[in-house]
């Protein structure tokens, strides 16, 4: 058995003979995604699919791992039953000197971070701490409803920050418009909130509740609803919703084992089935949105097609929402029921999708006639005698 040094001389160029598996996320331009696994973490490139580098720890597992966009610095928090750092820190990683060059420590456990390049966001379970990158000055405190699946969205465009957070109260959303120094509170669900999105831009936000059967689209502006699309009839666990860069389309995965994507926009006044309730009150505490460094994805109006609908939607004043609302243009059934990401990949019209059991998929779907997406690339690359160079 190798001693502890020699493991830790080794781990930098061995692979692990098994490793689980506890996290994973896309970055900000869905470019890449990071895992963070019980013995450290690892970034793969979605387009090409490449694993770019990986850190193995000695015994020490990273349950979070938050990138920036593509450069050297990332947030990451220990994790797993034997954790590298306490749950309760942040460790900024610099990975140029492979170590932590700065920690941000809590009293509870932390459940999400979020970046961009002038802000580190920090998720409680019932607290958000919003800080500047420079130099971790503390900027905004929040307190929000029990969250302990960390939900929160940042828009990481250089000329607009926004954020999204659970409110005080069940199925409320709570949005900061920085820029404008004003919060905005949208009530858009009655059941409790399961996941939600920001444009690149932050001026649209999509919410899906612990139901599972509707997806809301709503303008961060004045709060109003924009679009409802259905992704079933039957409960559901929504996993994630990932906008496009230019915002024109919607994807959604859940454990239903399908992925959805609807097109955002449409010529009829979606809101026309009544605006969620929203308010706005001036910032309570003066968080300066700075500048970022992201190309702006600015939303578009109309998308190229509609969403399937129900031959009744003309009566939905009459009937119920549910022939009213507007269902997937195309479907991906994923061949493995495993939890599940979605985004969209950088060649247009097509998606990436990364499950907890280590698999990749990349499929495209068509703008026009919609239906099945077709499968253009699949890995799994969790496997003990995975090739880095496949």
């Amino acid at each position: 058995m190798a001693s502890p040094a020699e493991e830790q001389a080794a781990s930098e160029e061995e692979h692990p003979a098994t490793s689980e598996l506890l996290s994973v996320g896309f970055n900000q331009d869905y470019g890449c995604f990071a895992c963070g696994t019980d013995s450290g973490f690892r970034i793969y490139n979605c387009d090409p699919f490449k694993e770019t580098f990986r850190r193995e720890f000695n015994n020490g597992g990273i349950g979070l791992v938050e990138m920036l966009f593509r450069c050297n610095i990332l947030a990451i928090v220990g994790g797993g039953k034997n954790p590298r750092y306490p749950p309760n820190k942040v460790m900024i990683w610099d990975d140029h000197q492979s170590r932590c060059i700065g920690e941000l420590a809590f009293r509870s456990e932390v459940r999400a971070v979020r970046l961009r390049r002038d802000r580190i966001v920090v998720v409680l379970e019932h607290k958000i701490y919003v800080y500047n990158f420079a130099d971790l000055k503390l900027l905004h405190q929040i307190e929000t409803i029990a969250n302990p699946k960390g939900l929160c969205a940042l828009s990481p465009a250089s000329n607009s920050t926004v954020l999204a957070c659970p409110g005080l109260h069940r199925g409320q959303v709570r949005v900061e418009l920085y820029d404008q120094k004003k919060t905005r509170f949208i009530a858009a669900h009655e059941s409790a909130l399961a996941c939600f999105a920001l444009t690149l831009d932050g001026t649209k936000l999509a919410t899906a509740s612990s139901k599972g059967t509707l997806v809301r689209l709503f303008s961060t502006a004045d709060g109003s609803k924009l679009q409802e699309f259905r992704r079933g009839a039957d409960r559901a666990e929504i996993y994630s919703l990932a906008f496009s860069p230019d915002a024109r389309w919607l994807a959604v995965s859940s454990d239903k084992g399908t992925i959805h994507v609807f097109a955002i926009g449409r010529p009829d006044d979606a809101s026309a089935d009544g605006s969620a309730a929203a308010s706005t009150s001036p910032n309570s505490n003066g968080g300066n949105g700075g500048n970022g460094g992201y190309v702006n994805g600015g939303a578009q109006a109309n998308g190229p097609v509609r969403n399937s609908m129900s031959s009744l939607a003309l009566l939905k004043g009459v009937l119920p929402k549910y022939f009213s609302s507007e269902w997937s243009l195309a479907q991906y059934h994923l061949p493995e029921e495993a939890k599940s990401i979605v985004a969209f990949g950088p060649q247009k019209h097509t998606l990436i999708i990364v499950g907890a059991d280590g698999s990749f998929h990349k499929v495209s779907f068509e703008p026009t006639a919609g239906g099945e997406c077709a499968q253009l690339e699949y890995k799994k690359f969790m496997k003990p005698d995975e090739d880095e160079s496949s």
